[in-house]
């Protein structure tokens, strides 16, 4: 249904604000009023997933932490489910990231920007006393390093800011963009090739080559009169063919054989960009090739 991720510095209250709009959602879904599907709302979190701060202490760590955040988000995701990722979620390249899962899952984004001051997460964080601080110097450095999100970039859009100063998340804005945002198309790049069967290589050589000799031998019984012919290329593919008023040499067939089969073979060993269904049998084939034949043949 919908990801909303929690963007921040270290010890920027981003908890508060994820528990805050996880009760606001479960209390307009319950409410009577609302005639959406049915939904559940859930936080994934590295308090939750059992990530020691101390993962952030050096890049080697830190990676294995993020890609385990990154694997059990895209096991929450779903259709029926607005997750909201409470993590720094600190580099632009991840959010990228992130906002690509949710694309492939064709959920609405959302990004909610919680924003306090470095010297407030310092003094916030050096007074944490459940264990879960920041050692002094990994905080620094996260500080440094984060990369605020941007309204301008399409993977933070649509871009919710809440100060330190506010009681509460902006509900309202949040509830209409998990519900009437737009729900993107997945990347073209990331979808997966519909690939030919293993038997479209023999069927596209013997069907043209059929078409070949049918064509060779109407001419032949005609004698080269041309115009709209039915062809025989088996006892259930019988496709019809307009061809020129002339006599079409076997080396004219053959040389036009050989470009279709060479243009088609791509499609079938690299995969098709077509969208949909790729029908690779005789009489699709057949029909592909009477069509190329009629537009490059010259009258």
């Amino acid at each position: 249904m919908a990801l909303v991720t929690l963007s921040g510095y270290p010890c920027s209250g981003k908890t508060k604000r994820a528990h805050q709009l996880q009760a606001h959602l479960e209390k307009r879904l319950q409410d009577s009023s609302y005639a959406g599907p049915k939904l559940k709302v859930v936080v994934l979190s590295d308090d939750l997933l059992n990530l020691d701060r101390s993962a952030y202490d050096d890049s080697r760590s830190e990676k294995p932490a993020r890609g385990a955040l990154f694997t059990a988000m895209q096991r929450q995701m779903g259709a029926d489910t607005i997750l909201i990722v409470d993590a720094m979620n600190y580099i632009k390249g991840f959010r990228y990231q992130m906002y690509c899962a949710a694309r492939e899952f064709k959920l609405r984004v959302c990004t909610v920007y919680v924003v306090a001051t470095q010297e407030l997460c310092k003094q916030w964080n050096a007074e944490r006393e459940d264990g879960r601080s920041y050692a002094p110097e990994t905080l620094d450095n996260l500080l440094v390093r984060y990369e605020e999100p941007s309204s301008m970039v399409r993977w933070d859009s649509p871009l919710i800011t809440v100060l330190w100063t506010e009681e509460d998340v902006p509900i309202d804005d949040i509830w209409k963009a998990v519900t009437e945002g737009n729900v993107k198309p997945p990347n073209a790049g990331t979808q997966a090739v519909p690939k030919a069967p293993t038997d479209a290589l023999h069927t596209l050589e013997h069907t043209s080559t059929a078409l070949v000799s049918a064509i060779m031998a109407e001419q032949a019984a005609s004698g080269g009169v041309g115009g709209k012919v039915t062809l025989s290329v088996s006892d259930t593919v019988k496709p019809q063919i307009t061809l020129p008023y002339r006599n079409v040499t076997l080396s004219e067939m053959q040389r036009m054989k050989r470009q279709f089969v060479t243009v088609h073979k791509k499609a079938i060993t690299l995969g098709t960009v077509e969208k949909g269904a790729v029908d690779w049998s005789e009489a699709s084939v057949a029909e592909k090739f009477v069509a190329y034949l009629e537009e490059n043949l010259k009258p």
